[in-house]
């Protein structure tokens, strides 16, 4: 039933698709091309799908396989919405003169459609169309420097000014031009931050993906204060098919090594001290723990050692977390910072005016900085992409957080 109605989905796509380009112009070569173009992308589609390996996961084909669906069909169903209302008008008022008028009725039962109904849908369904492109050429590795200043009233006087750096989902596995990732890195050296974090998500499945870019994340210059990591949901080998539990687990243990390959010292449900002129604070790092995801972050251990009164910087992959678990816990955690939504890679951000994402009805915090109880959650949108190839209006994004004492 679920592959009829999808088919049926997909034959009434094409069927308006193909009415507004012939609504727009009946000429023949126009048309066989568009033909051509849409069996070459519905063909790809499937081979893509085909090449897709349970025990590798997600692939360079089936990546490429989801952009196209993404790139055509996206428009092509708003073009079937916009057409499928003008036929209800068409419906109507072929029901109204047929009951109602008393003039003669054409042959036709509904109204002829309306060219500039098809121009109109054919306008609208292009800036999708031209947004995910670009997001598929350009905006997968348009890296963004986030700057944000957070005041706290119990921050110690001498981390007034600490600067952080973080970074946030990575997923190696989906690279593919090593120029535009070590840009990426240049920006990070160019930041004038105390100490780096990576807040999980290194690779797609397998500790294989990052291999090729070790050297390259490598390069993350030495921070004063360290460089410190967790892993996400991605890093448990939990989205292919192994053939052993014993395979699962020398992925998992190789994963976990590549933190220290790269200088991270990665944090497993356990606290670092950062100290300076005599103060310090606190860096807790869990494993993934999400409402919706593998929870194997232990909160509690993670902080066994820190005193409530001590200051906390909470690295947790899962932006959920923080609602469930880390905003009413008796240790008051004054700032923690996440990744995984990668802000959906979709979406509409103008700063001071428009937010938003359709991540944001699966995730209340989805990206950016959130305060509530005097404690703060900052939601990187990642580094780099998963699931299709591209980023639309969410870029990828390189966080600089500075702490500040509220005066």
């Amino acid at each position: 039933m679920r592959w009829t109605i999808l088919l049926l989905v997909f034959i009434l796509v094409e069927f308006y698709s193909y009415q507004a380009l012939r609504q727009l112009s009946k000429n023949p070569w126009l048309l066989a091309g568009y033909i051509v173009i849409s069996v070459a992308v519905i063909l790809y589609v499937v081979y893509g799908f085909l090449q897709f390996d349970r025990t590798l996961g997600q692939n360079k084909q089936s990546m490429l396989a989801m952009g196209l669906i993404m790139l055509f069909y996206l428009p092509k169903l708003l073009i079937t919405l916009i057409l499928l209302v003008e036929d209800a008008g068409r419906l109507f008022m072929g029901t109204a003169n047929y009951f109602i008028s008393d003039t003669n009725v054409s042959d036709s039962f509904m109204p002829e459609r309306r060219k500039f109904v098809s121009q109109m849908a054919l306008g609208i369904a292009a800036l999708p169309f031209l947004s995910i492109m670009h997001g598929i050429t350009r905006g997968r590795y348009k890296f963004q420097v986030h700057k944000q200043t957070v005041f706290f009233d119990d921050l110690p006087d001498a981390f007034d000014g600490f600067k952080i750096t973080q970074i946030s989902d990575i997923h190696s596995g989906s690279f593919d031009n090593e120029e535009k990732v070590q840009y990426a890195i240049d920006l990070i050296n160019e930041q004038d931050s105390d100490v780096i974090v990576f807040t999980g998500d290194l690779v797609n499945s397998l500790a294989s993906e990052m291999e090729p870019w070790i050297s390259v994340f490598k390069g993350i210059r030495p921070h004063e204060y360290g460089k410190y990591s967790i892993l996400g949901n991605h890093d448990y080998g939990e989205y292919v098919q192994w053939s052993s539990e014993e395979d699962k687990e020398a992925n998992f243990k190789a994963i976990k090594d590549l933190h220290p390959a790269m200088d991270f010292k990665l944090l497993l449900n356990e606290s670092v001290w950062l100290e300076k002129e005599g103060e310090r604070i606190a860096i807790a790092g869990v494993e993934n723990w999400g409402v919706k995801f593998k929870k194997v972050g232990d909160l509690n251990k993670s902080i066994q050692d820190v005193e409530e009164s001590d200051f906390k910087v909470l690295l947790t992959h899962d932006p959920s977390h923080w609602e469930a678990e880390v905003l009413d816990h008796p240790k008051k955690i004054q700032l923690t910072l996440s990744g995984h939504t990668h802000g959906s890679q979709f979406g509409i951000e103008i700063p001071g005016f428009l937010k938003w994402s359709p991540i944001q009805y699966v995730y209340k915090q989805w990206a950016g900085l959130y305060d509530k109880k005097s404690k703060f959650l900052y939601v990187n949108r990642g580094f780099g992409y998963h699931a299709y190839p591209g980023r639309v209006g969410i870029w990828p994004e390189i966080t600089v957080l500075e702490l500040r004492k509220k005066v």
